[in-house]
């Protein structure tokens, strides 16, 4: 190979214009449309020769077997690509009535309409034109799932396997005019090569293996003189551009070639043209590399988050052969470290970031078109995001363009997740794999600027530090336009020492569930040891209880079987008109539990990002619903994207509470800090106010910061005196940038410090013994502290947090609620401020206290503060219910508001409380008999959860584990 270097001077014209477009001028011969199709379940079709067989079925590509709804029905025996660690489904007798046949409904991920693991046969008729005589011609595949073997006519072309990049095939020199069978066998079954059944280029649990060619169909016609894959490599420093133009001829010959290079900057209000002048090049081997250096000028256009500027080059290459024209487009920007944080143009920067889990319903692959990618970003951006990474899978190059016009920094990935049936650096073939398909990813998005950074995959097994390392090393060499970190990973995987950035676990999300709240502590501790940027791994993970109105929206590939499951179960449970509250109610939690996680990471000095899991629902690994949008990347009722801007967004205020709950003999103080990573440093007022919940200012004020620095900056102390509440009251500190759409609120509670004692006719007890009935029968009234003896529910764990990713994948690992519900109207919370769902005054009454397990009770009994539970359980719960015992009237509470160690908040509870039940309103309507609640602290549950199985995940695992 010979390598030529050219340094170009160029005219630069400066114009204001739209750019049009390019157009290609390769001859191409569009294959998209109808084909024959047929089903290669015993695996006979290359023994047998289909490939000179006219198929007997019909299809339609770009598409898959799924969306032309072909392959086997789903049943109970359906063998899945993917883990299940939660057998009880199989098992558990609750759940036959969902196993029948033609009405099959899984609660692991969503159902396809047909299932096909194998072996399927593709096939077209293709017509040559006379006028492609002499040119080099190929197929091109844009995305193929999985291997693809081609024949023309009974001639091989090949075996391609590649899940990140077009499959493309060299059609015979010697090929004659006129028409041929082209045909296609495509296999998605796991063989040689196993990337790991959980991967989520593959796996059930997110876009599912499907059998099937998507994206651009077509023959390519080129001269036999023609360009490769042109690399693109800008230097920002010195204001040019390197280009490498592979340049390939049918014979090690002497040929004389003209290039010819046109550049222009485009998605940039101010566009330059810049004119090349016709250059010639003389070639001497069968492939031979130009390197072309271009001067950019002064006027450098470059690329971020704020101002994706980019450039448009066309490439014109002329030979005796003919001519040929290619076309790239390219950003100029530098994504580099600084210490532990991330610089993009030498500015600091912080990642705020989403992975795309791969999750398709509609169809079960990736969109193959800019707009729908650009939407997709679009809402991303829209909730103040700037970063996406691909979890063990790689998009299709749409979504690269979508990305760099938009300007979002990406994180493609490797497709696998070798873990769970495979391994790295142990000699399987995924090794060389990995390698191999890093490499397609290189050739084939090289240039695009979102492309900033590459991991190998997720959370390997194996011997992963040495291979890591070495995969590392590689690239730092091979490719310095972006950065590398070995893999993306928990908390307990081994640290790769030659990471440019980290990508984990270890310091992420609240602990709440030991220490009450505050907005004080942050991750130094944990990321202390870390000496480049460190991005959180998979951060949040807070579910919210399934939106059943969804159900609709799956008119695809895909049904929601899994959501009709759990709304038919909680029907079984005689709560299905409550579906919609536990879903808002559990919503709200999950927004404040994000919020707070969030901020804890904004405000960790030297902590450079972090990456959701996600913004968006993942529907498989048990259904995890832990986006504040749906599969479908549309918004749920209960948040907007500008009120998550408050706390994610370029210009985040931060507050340094202590705590949230305050008694009226205190004073209110909260340090006030901005994180800021915007296009440029502020120079604007920064105030702040307080204010109650009709909206009457309190208290408010000004810091008026000079300027507002890049990175973490203190803006001042807010200091509030709260003698003056007299009443139990919410109250709000908001901190907002003047000018600017920038704030942020947070919440608190005071409470009075001393509450008068009440005159009380109530009989308290701890148990129902003989003296509380006696109290009934005679007509009095009783209030049951039933803290602490719960037999009923005592198998359900609460915190004040919600269930962490799903208790299926998780196998019942605590947390099992998702907050409360209870009706803010209810005489019982008179003197008790809240809203229909948890907020920060719950903490104390919730966090670590029994529930009980209304199983037995009336199907229409409702409690008064309602426990949501796991949808894989639906158990009705209580930590309070009234009801007529006898003649009396009772009130069962499980947690001790009384508790000398509690806030005040369950102090103000347990005296709103007392008033309540001392006033006529306390006037319960369902009477219940005294076993019913006898047997809530006698009896256990009748349902109770069964894993069947002895597997478990990763995170289950002891940890010297998958190393």
């Amino acid at each position: 190979m010979m390598l030529l270097k050219l340094k170009i001077p160029v005219a630069i014209v400066l114009f204001i214009l739209c750019y049009s477009a390019l157009a290609q001028t390769r001859d191409t011969l569009d294959l998209e449309g109808s084909w024959a199709f047929q089903i290669d379940r015993n695996d006979l079709g290359t023994v047998e020769k289909w490939f000179t067989q006219k198929l007997k079925d019909n299809i339609i590509l770009p598409g898959s077997m799924l969306t032309n709804n072909k392959g086997n029905d789903i049943s109970i025996a359906t063998q899945w690509t993917g883990s299940i660690y939660d057998s009880s489904f199989y098992f558990n007798p609750r759940y036959k009535k969902y196993q029948q046949p033609g009405d099959v409904k899984f609660p692991f991920w969503l159902t396809p309409k047909k299932e096909y693991v194998g072996a399927a046969w593709y096939q077209k008729e293709v017509n040559i034109p006379k006028d492609w005589k002499n040119q080099r011609l190929y197929l091109f595949l844009e995305r193929a799932h999985t291997e693809t073997v081609v024949w023309l006519d009974d001639t091989p072309l090949g075996m391609q396997n590649s899940m990140v990049a077009p499959h493309q095939y060299e059609l015979p020199a010697d090929i004659k005019a006129g028409k041929h069978t082209l045909t296609i066998r495509v296999d998605n079954r796991i063989k040689e090569i196993n990337v790991g059944p959980d991967s989520h280029s593959l796996t059930d649990h997110t876009q599912g293996n499907w059998n099937g060619i998507i994206g651009k169909l077509k023959l390519i016609a080129t001269p036999s003189v023609y360009m490769g894959t042109i690399q693109a490599y800008p230097n920002r420093e010195q204001k040019e551009i390197l280009f490498k133009i592979p340049v390939n001829q049918a014979e090690t010959k002497k040929t004389t070639i003209t290039l010819n290079l046109n550049l222009s900057t485009f998605n940039t209000s101010e566009t330059t043209d810049f004119n090349f002048r016709k250059k010639e090049v003389r070639l001497t081997e069968k492939t031979d590399t130009l390197e072309v250096t271009y001067p950019l000028g002064e006027n450098l256009k470059l690329w971020d988050e704020f101002h994706p500027s980019l450039y448009r080059a066309h490439f014109s290459l002329t030979s005796k052969a003919g001519t040929d024209d290619l076309e790239l487009t390219f950003g100029i920007r530098d994504f580099k470290t600084q210490g532990r944080s991330f610089t993009i143009n030498d500015r600091p920067t912080f990642l705020r970031g989403t992975l795309d889990n791969a999750i398709f319903p509609l169809t079960g692959y990736p969109p193959m078109d800019v707009p729908s990618w650009e939407r997709i970003f679009r809402i991303i951006k829209n909730h103040g995001l700037n970063h996406v990474r691909y979890h063990s899978w790689c998009p299709p190059e749409a979504a690269f363009k979508a990305a760099d016009r938009l300007g979002i920094y990406l994180q493609p990935e490797g497709p696998s997740w070798a873990n769970h049936g495979t391994a790295l650096g142990v000699g399987r073939n995924i090794d060389r794999y990995i390698y191999e398909e890093t490499n397609r990813m290189m050739q084939q998005y090289g240039n695009y600027a979102s492309y900033v950074m590459m991991a190998y995959g997720n959370e390997p097994r194996g011997k992963q530090v040495e291979y890591l390392t070495a995969f590392n090393d590689y690239w730092k060499q091979k490719d310095a336009r972006r950065l590398y970190t070995g893999a993306s990973v928990g908390g307990s995987w081994p640290v790769i020492p030659n990471n440019e950035f980290m990508v984990r676990g270890g310091a992420r999300d609240l602990d709440w569930k030991n220490h009450a709240p505050q907005s004080v502590n942050d991750f130094s501790e944990n990321i202390k040891d870390f000496k480049v940027p460190f991005v959180s791994h998979e951060t949040g993970q807070y579910c919210v209880f399934p939106n059943f109105d969804e159900i609709k929206k799956y008119t695809g590939a895909y049904e929601a079987r899994n959501f009709e499951l759990f709304q038919e179960d909680l029907a079984d449970h005689h709560m299905s008109d409550q579906a919609d509250t536990f879903f808002k109610a559990s919503g709200k939690l999950q927004v404040l539990a994000y919020k707070y996680s969030i901020e804890k990471a904004m405000r960790t000095p030297g902590y450079s990002g972090y990456q959701l899991l996600s913004l968006s629902d993942y529907s498989g690994q048990g259904t995890a619903l832990v986006g504040i949008l749906d599969a479908f990347w549309d918004a749920k009722p209960y948040v907007n994207a500008e009120e998550w801007r408050e706390f994610s967004s370029e210009t985040v205020p931060l507050a340094k509470l202590p705590k949230f709950v305050f008694t009226n003999a205190e004073e209110f103080k909260a340090e006030i800090q901005i994180a800021h990573y915007g296009k440029a440093k502020r120079i604007t007022n920064q105030s702040w106010s307080i204010t109650d919940e009709k909206g009457e200012e309190l208290a408010s004020g000004t810091f008026n910061q000079p300027e507002i620095n890049y990175g973490l900056s203190n803006l001042g102390v807010v200091e509030f005196s709260l003698r003056e509440i007299d009443t139990a009251q919410k109250l709000t500190l908001e901190v907002s940038i003047d000018d600017t759409d920038f704030k942020n609120h947070w919440d608190f509670w005071v409470f009075p410090e001393a509450l008068p004692k009440l005159a009380s006719s109530v009989y308290e007890c701890t148990e129902l013994d003989e003296k509380a009935l006696e109290v009934l029968e005679k007509g009095g009234t009783v209030l049951l502290h039933a803290a602490g003896k719960i037999v009923k529910g005592a198998e359900v764990a609460q915190t004040f947090l919600p269930v962490f990713w799903n208790t299926s994948w998780f196998q019942m690992r605590p947390p099992h609620t998702l907050g409360i519900v209870v009706d803010p109207e209810h005489p019982l919370f008179q003197d008790f401020p809240t809203d229909f769902h948890s907020d920060l005054q719950w903490w104390s009454i919730l966090n670590k206290q029994q529930v009980m397990h209304l199983e037995d009770f009336p199907p229409t009994f409702k409690p008064l503060i309602q426990p949501i539970d796991t949808w894989f359980m639906n158990r009705r719960l209580a930590m309070a219910f009234e009801a007529r015992v006898g003649n009396g009237k009772l009130m069962v509470i499980s947690v001790d508001l009384n508790d000398s160690k509690k806030d005040a908040a369950a102090h103000q509870l347990y005296y709103s409380l007392q008033q309540y039940m001392n006033s006529d309103d306390f006037n319960p309507e369902t009477k219940l008999e005294s076993k019913l609640i006898q047997d809530l602290f006698t009896t256990p549950s009748r349902q109770q959860f069964d894993k069947y199985t002895k597997d478990s995940p990763d995170e289950l695992k002891p940890k010297n584990e998958g190393k």
